[in-house]
C-alpha cells in the first residue's frame, strides 16, 4: 500500500524542525511568532523584518516592515506594492493588525536580497525522493520580483529566470557552478532533516534568499511545490527528471495547483 504524500502547511512547525539540526541553523533566519513584543524586539535588533502568515501560499499576506530615519523617523510597511508609513510603533502595530487579524503570523529577520536589474530575487530549490527513495535536489530556478513588489512569487507578478542569469552579475561562471552545488547539498540536507519529523514527505521546494554577502537563507520550505515552472529551462532533462520522480510517488497524478 502506497503511503499518501505528506503536506505540512505550518511554516512555524517546519522552521522548528530545521532549527534542530546544528548544520542547518546557520541558514534559517531568526523567526518568532508575531505579536507586539516580538515585533518591537526584532525591529530593534534587525531594523527590517518580514511578517508572514503561518500557513499562506503564493506570497499572499507577506508584509515587509522597516525602521526609517529618512525623510523622517518612524516605520514603513509594505504589502505587495502598497506602502504605508507609521510615525510611531503603536500606529505601526495597529496598522499591521488590520492585515493580520486573528490569523497566525510569524515574524522573520529581514534578508537584504541580491538584485538583478534593481529587482530583488530569490531561488527555488526543488528536492524530491528519487527512485531509490533518497532525497535528491532535482532543479534550481530563480524568481525575480515584479518592480517594487515585496515578494518574488510568480503568482504575484514575479518572473521565472535561470539561476545562472540572475547570478551572472555577482559571480563568475565557475563560482556560479560551485554555488549551485552548495544549494543542491543544502536542499538534500533540508529534505533529510524534515523527514525526521515528517517521514512521508516526498517533495519540497525550498525558497532560498541570497544576501548581499552571498550567504544563503532558507526563508521557508513548501511541501507542495509547483513542478511546472521548470518547463522553461532550456535543459529539458531537468523537467523530465522532476516529472519522472513526481509520477513515481504520485505527486503529478492530477495537475498540481502549486504552492
Amino acid at each position: 500500500m502506497t503511503l499518501a504524500i505528506q503536506r505540512v502547511r505550518s511554516k512555524w512547525a517546519k522552521t522548528k524542525v530545521l532549527n534542530r539540526a546544528s548544520d542547518l541553523r546557520q541558514y534559517v533566519p531568526h523567526t518568532k511568532r508575531f505579536n507586539r513584543e516580538t515585533l518591537r524586539s526584532m525591529l530593534d535588533e534587525y531594523e527590517m523584518v518580514y511578517v508572514k502568515p503561518d500557513s499562506g501560499t503564493f506570497g499572499k499576506g507577506v508584509i515587509r516592515v522597516e525602521k526609517t530615519s529618512e525623510p523622517s523617523q518612524g516605520y514603513r510597511y509594505q504589502i505587495q506594492k502598497d506602502g504605508r508609513f507609521a510615525a510611531t510603533f503603536d500606529v505601526l502595530y495597529e496598522g499591521l493588525q488590520r492585515y493580520t487579524g486573528k490569523k497566525g503570523y510569524l515574524i522573520q529577520k529581514g534578508v537584504h536580497l541580491l538584485k538583478h536589474q534593481k529587482r530583488r530575487f530569490d531561488i527555488r530549490v526543488m528536492v524530491q525522493k528519487n527512485l531509490q527513495n533518497k532525497w535528491e535536489t532535482t532543479a534550481i530556478i530563480g524568481r525575480l520580483s515584479a518592480p517594487r513588489n515585496v515578494v518574488t512569487n510568480y503568482h504575484s507578478g514575479g518572473t521565472i529566470m535561470t539561476f545562472e542569469k540572475l547570478m551572472s552579475a555577482h559571480l563568475s561562471p565557475a563560482e556560479i557552478s560551485a554555488y549551485s552545488s552548495r544549494l543542491k547539498k543544502l536542499g538534500t540536507a533540508i529534505g533529510r532533516q524534515l523527514s525526521t519529523a515528517y517521514p512521508n514527505l516526498k517533495e519540497l521546494g525550498a525558497d532560498v534568499a541570497i544576501d548581499t554577502k552571498l550567504h544563503p537563507w532558507v526563508l521557508e520550505v513548501n511541501t507542495k511545490p509547483h513542478p511546472y515552472i521548470y518547463k522553461i529551462l532550456s535543459d529539458k532533462s531537468i523537467y523530465r527528471k522532476v516529472r519522472k520522480y513526481s509520477l513515481a510517488y504520485g505527486g503529478m497524478k492530477a495537475k498540481s495547483s502549486g504552492r
